[in-house]
């Protein structure tokens, strides 16, 4: 495997290195000892799946807030996303600033996100898949999240209008983003940002 340090601190854009023969080929896409020895979080204890049936659909920006220490492993396994992660950590030399990338199963490519880091992505296609790989258990009362749209990050979607694109109402109604809320939120440990009651789902992805 490849290691692709991003502009955001800590987060890395893992290639595979294909052996190829005639019957296609063969490639390594996870591995403890080399995701440690790039200094990464060799550890996953859970793995989810996301299927999205719209090409404009949007999940997140999620995260999970401390003592959570969940860092991320996502590739597209199938269709194309635009994934976006957000960097939440106050001491942090790229706090605020975010990075986006198309992960697709043409490249096989995916992106490692550290704790208290942001996410979310965009399908490009329609019958897009995500394959999301963490090295902690899922904490309901420790999620948060804000607007994919939120003009505090002023973030470039490649879908950009409203009406072309399939939200969550939990995740279209995240209120403006506050630092100083932000602040206070890992001050205390971690609580659960406010989410629309008629949420569907009860699981942040």
């Amino acid at each position: 495997m490849l290691f692709r340090p991003t502009p955001l601190d800590g987060a890395v854009v893992v290639e595979i290195e294909p052996h190829r023969d005639a019957r296609g080929f063969f490639a390594r896409s996870w591995c403890s000892q080399e995701f440690e020895a790039a200094g990464l979080n060799g550890t996953l204890v859970q793995s989810s799946f996301s299927h999205n049936v719209h090409r404009g659909t949007v999940r997140g920006m999620h995260l999970q807030l401390p003592p959570s220490r969940e860092a991320k492993l996502v590739r597209c396994g199938r269709g194309a996303i635009y994934d976006v992660i957000v960097d939440l950590r106050p001491d942090s030399p790229t706090y605020l600033q975010h990075f986006g990338i198309e992960l697709s199963a043409r490249t096989y490519t995916s992106l490692y996100i550290p704790p208290l880091m942001a996410h979310g992505f965009q399908t490009l296609e329609d019958t897009s898949e995500v394959m999301y790989q963490m090295s902690d258990v899922y904490a309901p009362d420790l999620a948060a999240g804000f607007r994919w749209n939120d003009p505090a990050f002023a973030i470039r979607w490649p879908i950009e209008d409203p009406a072309a694109v399939t939200i969550a109402p939990r995740d279209r109604d995240y209120p403006d983003f506050d630092a100083t809320v932000h602040a206070a939120r890992l001050a205390a440990g971690g609580s659960l940002s406010p989410v629309p009651s008629d949420s569907p789902l009860p699981r942040k992805t």
